[in-house]
C-alpha cells in the first residue's frame, strides 16, 4: 500500500484499526477532532467495485471506529460518507470512507446534513424544515 501524494509505502503504525480487508487512519486533513478514514486494502475506485466481503469490511471497521471514538473523544454525533466519482466530489480515487466525530456547537446551524455539501441546496433544507 502506498500514499497518494509521495508514494511511499503507507506506515502499518498509523493504523488505528484494522481487519483483513481494510484499515483505518486519522484524516491528515480533519474536519473535525477523531475524523478518520476507513480504506480498503486492495486498490478500487469506490465503494461500489469491492466485492461484498471488502464492503461487509468498511462496515465493520466503521462499527470498530465508532466505539473507539466515542472512547477517546466523546462526540455527540458523527457524519459518516463516501464521495463515488468525480461528480460527488472524489478527489482522491481509491475508496475511502469518511467517520467524521461531530460535536454540539461546531458549527451554526447543523441542519441539512449531507445536503448542505450541494450547492444551492443548504438553503432549500430551511424551506423544508
Amino acid at each position: 500500500l502506498r500514499s497518494r501524494r509521495n508514494k511511499k509505502p503507507i506506515n502499518f503504525r498509523l493504523w488505528v484499526v484494522h481487519n483483513k480487508l481494510s484499515y483505518a487512519i486519522f484524516d491528515t486533513s480533519p474536519d473535525s477532532k477523531g475524523h478518520m478514514l476507513i480504506i480498503s486494502k486492495r486498490v478500487a475506485r469506490t465503494f461500489f467495485d469491492l466485492t461484498k466481503e471488502e464492503q461487509i469490511s468498511i462496515i465493520e471497521l466503521l462499527n470498530e471506529c465508532k466505539k473507539y471514538l466515542d472512547k477517546i473523544y466523546a462526540p455527540d454525533g458523527y457524519n459518516v460518507g463516501l464521495n463515488c466519482e468525480e461528480a460527488a466530489e472524489q478527489t482522491y480515487m481509491h475508496i475511502h470512507m469518511h467517520i467524521i466525530p461531530r460535536y454540539k456547537g461546531d458549527i451554526d446551524n447543523p441542519r441539512g446534513g449531507i445536503r448542505a455539501v450541494i450547492p444551492n441546496k443548504k438553503d432549500s433544507i430551511k424551506k423544508i424544515y
